[in-house]
């Protein structure tokens, strides 16, 4: 019976976690191990939450501090050994953001916004939750969600503008007068 209860649970919110992860880790390796981790989390302590219809919101928090505490712990790994940056693993493979536009496209703009746009921006728009369920979820209050959202979209918009402009390319004039010169 739990066995099956948490097999639905991970049938419902593994993909919209991931998605969550990918945006927050922008690597699909590091996105899928952030997830399981997730419900590795649940599987020994899920038993405790004792609303059921909170689950979901349960998984997005653990997941994001997860991915906090991973970070945190990476920089203090770093600042012992005194590595130099470390570059960036390649972004994941385009997830269907929005219908209409080139999903690659968006997901790269995505990985250009600030990370502290980036998370109210994802769980917004691609997992639907609300202003509520983002300020708990990310422990600031709701207009701090509302302003968050805000620069995040124009950032997003201005890194889709550039984008879009470096994919169409710039239009080279034809010289007739050289090409007379070299046929």
């Amino acid at each position: 019976m739990a066995g099956d209860i948490f097999n639905q649970l991970v049938d419902a919110h593994y993909t919209p976690l991931f998605r969550f992860a990918l945006s927050l880790t922008k690597n699909s390796s590091d996105a899928g191990d952030l997830t399981q981790q997730t419900f590795f989390i649940w599987a020994k302590q899920g038993h405790a939450l004792r609303e059921a219809g909170k689950a979901k919101s349960w998984l997005f928090t653990t997941l994001y501090r997860e991915f906090l505490r991973g970070r945190r712990r990476a920089e203090r790994v770093t600042a012992l050994e005194d590595l130099g940056p470390v570059e960036a693993d390649p972004p994941a493979p385009a997830v269907d953001v929005v219908t209409g536009m080139d999903a690659g496209l968006v997901v790269e703009a995505l990985q250009e916004v600030d990370e502290v746009y980036r998370a109210p921006l994802t769980l917004f728009y691609l997992q639907e939750l609300s202003y509520k369920e983002i300020a708990d979820l990310l422990e600031v209050p709701i207009g701090t969600v509302m302003s968050r959202l805000s620069r995040g979209k124009a950032q997003l918009r201005a890194a889709l503008a550039r984008k879009e402009s470096g994919a169409r390319g710039q239009v080279v004039p034809f010289d007739k007068t050289a090409a007379r010169k070299l046929s």
